[in-house]
């Protein structure tokens, strides 16, 4: 079967939901997903739900267990290139159906890893490895090459009027 490159940006919530949702119907159909998170170090609800899926679905996170907000310093760029290295392995492997690449946009958009990198990655990866890019502010070089573009748009969100991130909704 041949892989393609799909994309979920844009300001709205439920990208990597989107991505996730994605991996389980792969699951589903008998393919292994390999889910590489940028930025990401903290736990999430989804981390709980998709080890039921190992072996058939392994999740691992590139990040320092907070979310970037402002500037990145030197564990968050060291922690994006391991991630870049390790999944340039597994990607040129063969080994997973899919790969999801959450949150590379941000990583990319903060300057952890070049978009170039990204880009080559894609044009080497094996032509049957489907690749999912997940977060805000996609760059040029990632939506060239992209097959497929979702951008969620926000219209309205409860944390405008103060929610805070809810166990087993957004975290």
């Amino acid at each position: 079967m041949k892989g393609y490159v799909q994309v979920y940006t844009g300001e709205g919530k439920g990208k990597t939901t989107a991505a996730i949702g994605l991996a389980v119907r792969a699951v589903g159909a008998g393919l292994k997903v390999f889910i590489g998170q940028f930025v990401k170090g903290m736990h999430y609800s989804e981390l709980n739900a998709l080890k039921r899926f190992y072996p058939d679905v392994v999740i691992k996170q590139y990040g320092r267990g907070c979310f970037i907000e402002k500037k990145p310093v030197d564990e968050d760029f060291s922690a994006a290139r391991k991630g870049f290295e390790e999944l340039e392995e597994i990607i040129k492997s063969g080994r997973f159906d899919v790969v999801i690449l959450d949150e590379a946009n941000i990583a990319m958009h903060f300057g952890l890893i070049p978009a170039a990198d990204f880009a080559r990655l894609i044009d080497q990866r094996p032509e049957e490895v489907e690749l999912v890019f997940t977060g805000r502010r996609a760059p040029r070089e990632i939506l060239e090459r992209a097959d497929l573009i979702s951008e969620i748009k926000e219209v309205r969100h409860y944390y405008q009027k103060g929610v805070e991130a809810r166990e087993g909704i957004e975290k």
